[in-house]
């Protein structure tokens, strides 16, 4: 599953795009340095349900931003995405 399928997926289950999720983790503190994914999954799991996966693809996004590692753009493996930026605003606002 690629990086944007599981921030797709997190939305789908919680009602709330990737960057509403980024910002109520900020508003806790938990973008800042020092924070361990451990907290950030247990906040996760607590309060939406989410297993490690997930969770750990928005540790990705609320520790170190949007940027994802350009050796999955357009590989072949199940872990390929589209664009090295994932998209945090919704699905349904996401370009063509």
């Amino acid at each position: 599953m690629s990086f944007q399928a599981y921030l797709d997926a997190i939305e789908e289950k919680t009602g709330l795009t990737p960057r509403q999720l980024v910002e109520l983790a900020k508003a806790r503190g938990l973008d800042e340095p020092g924070v361990k994914a451990g907290v950030i999954l247990e906040w996760l799991k607590t309060d939406y349900g989410l297993g490690r996966g997930h969770g750990m693809a928005l540790v990705h996004v609320i520790q170190k931003g949007p940027q994802i590692s350009a050796k999955h753009v357009d590989s072949t493996g199940a872990h390929r995405d589209e664009s090295d930026t994932l998209w945090l605003d919704g699905k349904a606002s996401r370009p063509a």
